[in-house]
């Protein structure tokens, strides 16, 4: 099983609190969670990162700046922005951009 790398940024503690916890809960999967947008172009250029998963809260600049950011990586990491309906969802966001995960 390939083990995904996620970066979730967002401003409520709780959700992303949530959103860990989730993430988690699939084999291999581990995350990374933050809520100062400064922090996080350091933390994905220093460590290995799959996955930004955009919570809520975020400004729309910012949003647009860290998709920029990803792209012009020499690393492949993958946006998906994360505005709830559950793990299903995720789940399926997640698999849209890595189908050989699907079971």
């Amino acid at each position: 099983m390939k083990t995904l790398h996620f970066l979730v940024i967002g401003k409520n503690q709780e959700i992303l609190d949530v959103l860990k916890r989730i993430i988690e809960n699939n084999e291999g999967w581990t995350a990374e969670i933050q809520s100062d947008e400064n922090f996080c172009y350091e933390y994905i250029r220093e460590n290995h990162v799959d996955i930004v998963l955009l919570s809520s809260g975020l400004e729309d600049q910012f949003e647009k700046d860290i998709k920029v950011f990803c792209a012009g990586l020499d690393k492949e990491v993958k946006v998906i922005d994360h505005y709830g309906g559950g793990s299903g969802l995720l789940k399926n966001e997640v698999y849209s951009l890595f189908p050989n995960l699907q079971e």
